[in-house]
């Protein structure tokens, strides 16, 4: 299929003209003042730091959009290139085509719907760094359950709130700014650089629009040849390993009935809430802690938890012929997702074909009427793709600088790793790409009510991304 996108570059700048040199003399002439201008443009590099009021001033314009930004199809349908335009309109004045070093390209696979790609160019064939995952659309926020207008960006004091100032317009206005800045500097590198804004991170069910899409076509594939840092998690540290998840829901079948007869009647709650307790059991009999998960730091093992109950309604005084509840497991990356899904359903398989081996609850509970041939019975299906965890490598390059841009602005470096999920990364990794992941939203408003970040956090977290950029290039 032939990719649709639009390239915001033009040829390349034209060559000014200049005086001649003899070989000997232009030897004599450029090397020292050529060192002299690399040391001052690695100097600015060094002391690059945020615009803080450009900055506020490009996320006030993307939170005001995120009304248009909410994914939660099919109620809410994004239109990303609401916030892609603002960062168009920052960086376009620094392209190809404008007379600028960056290569900014905003391509589209629906209608709406657009990445962006900007590249600050370095040596030919000297390498390369990226920063990829700054999302351009969020989750959906309710105004009537804020205590502030989400879609609005307002500020107390080092507080910067509204819906997507943690995850994750902030990162894409701070990856704009870093671009901007570089542009502005022009630095001579050794490594390209390379941003990725991408649409729909925030679903699953709905592919060919994001970095999925990006990959499969192929416009990621020079990223192979540098780390990839994925630009999306909180608490301004490295995160060093997510969880996989399998969401699923699981339905009991009874036989509606009075409730003052119970002894007629199959009690689909009781059927279901102790067919899970088996479940459970025999998920973390099977998938336990693993040795893993110490070195790396994970908060939690893997875990299979309901998260969501429903019945078809009735009466009070009636008993329900089904009912269904709803959760996850999150995997930690040791573990196989799908070896979790033909799991649970072999765990739902022994339950049906053995029923009288599940607890009941008092003299009149029961999962069969033999008299009446009925038996009850539960049902397992999965919603939305499982998507597999990470653990970063620990030896790479990568990896390594990270933690010493870290350690730099900081003063230390405290990676960490939860089993919350990252959608692709994961594949990335597979495919050969040295993924390790940062952010510097605050976690405790990650898609909650009154989401906020620090500005002082971003702050820092600029000069982590600008010292990672200085430490490949010194």
């Amino acid at each position: 299929r032939p990719p649709a996108f639009q390239v915001l570059r033009s040829g390349t700048p034209s060559r000014k003209c200049g005086l001649k040199y003899t070989r000997r003399d232009t030897r004599a002439f450029s090397s020292p003042s050529a060192g002299l201008q690399q040391q001052n443009k690695m100097a600015g590099l060094e002391t690059l730091e945020l615009n803080s009021e450009a900055y506020v001033e490009l996320l006030g314009k993307l939170v005001g959009e995120a009304k248009f930004l909410q994914n939660n199809p099919p109620e809410c349908v994004p239109v990303e290139d609401r916030a892609a335009r603002h960062v168009l309109d920052l960086l376009k004045p620094h392209s190809e085509e404008e007379g600028g070093p960056l290569q900014v390209q905003h391509i589209s696979f629906v209608e709406g719907r657009g990445n962006i790609i900007v590249t600050y160019p370095g040596e030919e064939g000297g390498g390369i760094i990226s920063f990829v995952g700054a999302h351009m659309d969020v989750v959906t926020a309710n105004p009537e359950t804020w205590n502030f207008d989400p879609f609005t960006l307002t500020r107390e004091g080092d507080q910067l709130r509204g819906r997507g100032t943690t995850d994750c317009l902030g990162h894409v206005a701070l990856l704009a700014m870093l671009f901007q800045q570089l542009a502005i500097l022009r630095p001579k590198l050794k490594r390209t650089v390379v941003g990725v804004f991408i649409a729909n991170e925030e679903n699953s069910k709905v592919l060919g629009v994001g970095v999925d899409e990006l990959v499969a076509r192929g416009y990621l594939k020079s990223l192979l040849h540098g780390p990839l840092y994925w630009v999306d998690t909180a608490d301004s540290q490295p995160c060093i390993g997510t969880g996989g998840i399998v969401a699923w829901s699981l339905t009991g079948h009874g036989k509606l009935f009075h409730s003052g007869l119970p002894h007629k009647s199959v009690n689909p709650i009781e059927l279901t809430m102790e067919a899970l307790n088996s479940m459970q059991q025999s998920f973390y009999r099977d998938f336990p802690p693993h040795a893993e998960e110490a070195r790396y730091g994970f908060a939690t093992p893997s875990t299979m938890k309901p998260t969501q109950w429903s019945y078809p309604g009735g009466s009070i005084n009636q008993i329900p012929g089904q009912a269904t509840i709803c959760g996850d497991c999150r995997i930690t990356p040791f573990y196989d997702t799908e070896k979790v899904s033909e799991a649970l359903v072999g765990y739902v398989a022994a339950i049906n074909h053995e029923l009288s081996a599940l607890p009941t609850r008092g003299p009149c509970s029961k999962y069969e009427l033999p008299d009446e041939g009925f038996k009850g019975r539960v049902e397992l299906t999965f919603f939305d793709a499982s998507s597999k965890g990470i653990a970063c490598n620990l030896d790479s390059e990568g990896y390594h600088v990270m933690c010493k841009a870290f350690e730099e602005v900081y003063g230390s470096c405290e990676p960490f790793a939860i089993t919350g999920s990252l959608p692709c990364i994961r594949e990335l990794q597979e495919a050969g790409y040295d993924v390790q992941t940062m952010g510097f939203g605050k976690m405790s408003t990650y898609h909650a009510n009154n989401e906020y970040c620090l500005l002082s956090d971003f702050e820092k977290g600029f000069k982590v991304l600008s010292a990672l950029v200085r430490r490949f290039n010194s």
